[in-house]
């Protein structure tokens, strides 16, 4: 079956819920840290999900791909250390800090695949 879209794929599936769940986990995050911690975790939460969307519709050019997956995987490492962050200035607790940062091991990992097989998303 081929996809659909980008929307069709796991790791963006993955990528979209886990930046829903941080908007309303970061909700209760202070005011002083509106412009700080909560704006650069939306922004780099979301932003996994915005470069594999970018990076498959120009999926015909595999070294293109392979970057916006790889710079997707890079925002993956930032949102977990301002996971790490929430945690340490005690905004979010070590269940929620370990749930979430596993998540995005695993769109890592499915990231690190897609970036280094780009032919496989080849459009037929």
């Amino acid at each position: 079956m081929e996809s659909k879209g980008y929307n069709d794929l796991k790791v963006y599936q993955l990528a979209y819920k886990l930046a829903m769940e941080i908007f309303e986990i970061s909700k209760s995050f202070p005011k002083e840290e509106i412009y700080s911690l909560t704006d650069q975790i939306r922004r780099s939460s979301r932003s996994v999900a915005v470069n594999i969307g970018e990076g498959y519709r120009k999926r015909k050019y595999p070294k293109y791909f392979s970057s916006k997956m790889t710079d997707s995987d890079g925002e993956c490492t930032e949102t977990q250390i301002w996971l790490d962050f929430a945690r340490d200035c005690k905004y979010i607790n070590e269940v929620i800090r370990d749930k979430l940062y596993k998540e995005y091991e695993e769109v890592g990992r499915m990231l690190g695949s897609m970036a280094n097989n780009p032919e496989k998303f080849l459009p037929r």
